[in-house]
């Protein structure tokens, strides 16, 4: 039987420890196509840009105060309420009530409704002027909540008001994104969350602050 040395011994071997070289320490740097450095930088600025347009909440309120509407903000949890009452007779002039929805998308604005007394309704600037002022709360509300998309529902309760409303919203920057009627099986959804029939509409918010900079920044 032959024998063999200790060095060469199989056993001897497993039980050898094995050295590795050391990982360098050295970080590595990750140089970028100029190309999308440009793009990412380009993005930045503008969307630093266009939040330097937006008019904040104490911009909205000196501006609707200086039309004698005083406006206030409540929230409770995720749910809101505005109120607008004029500064000369003290009266009501309309509310405004919804809550931040969280959604798999992210958090929605929800507005439930605008409100405006009667004796507003009457006059065509009303529900473009105290109407804009009370909306323009809410949505700076839901883009200091973190929503990017504000939606509502044009209530049919007459023709008249209906158009008006439509028209309304429309005009400060909602689009329509169905018609509830009552009729489909597809607005029964809509309904249960609405408690209505009329038209469904929905917004871009950062738009519709761009689009209202120039109603309440104040000029320079």
């Amino acid at each position: 039987m032959s024998s063999y040395p200790c060095s060469k011994c199989p056993i001897s071997m497993r039980n050898s420890t094995t050295q590795f070289p050391h990982p360098t320490s050295t970080k590595q740097r990750i140089c970028y196509p100029k190309s999308i450095v440009s793009q990412i930088s380009s993005r930045t600025n503008s969307t630093t840009s266009s939040e330097d347009n937006f008019p904040t909440m104490s911009e909205i309120m000196e501006a609707s105060r200086s039309q004698n509407v005083d406006l206030q903000l409540g929230t409770l949890g995720p749910f809101f309420r505005i109120t607008a009452k004029s500064l000369k007779t003290q009266r009501d002039l309309g509310k405004a009530e919804g809550l931040i929805r969280v959604w798999f998308q992210g958090k929605v604005l929800h507005l439930d409704s605008i409100k405006l007394q009667k004796e507003t309704l009457g006059m065509e600037k009303s529900i473009f002027g105290i109407g804009l002022f009370i909306g323009a709360v809410a949505i700076r509300h839901g883009y200091d909540s973190g929503c990017k998309k504000a939606e509502l529902l044009a209530i049919y309760d007459t023709e008249l008001y209906h158009t008006k409303l439509v028209r309304f919203y429309t005009r400060i920057g909602f689009k329509t994104v169905h018609q509830v009627s009552g009729e489909s099986l597809g607005d029964v959804g809509h309904m249960l969350v609405w408690g209505g029939v009329g038209t469904r509409m929905d917004a871009d918010i950062d738009h519709l602050l761009v689009k209202w900079c120039t109603r309440f920044k104040p000029k320079s």
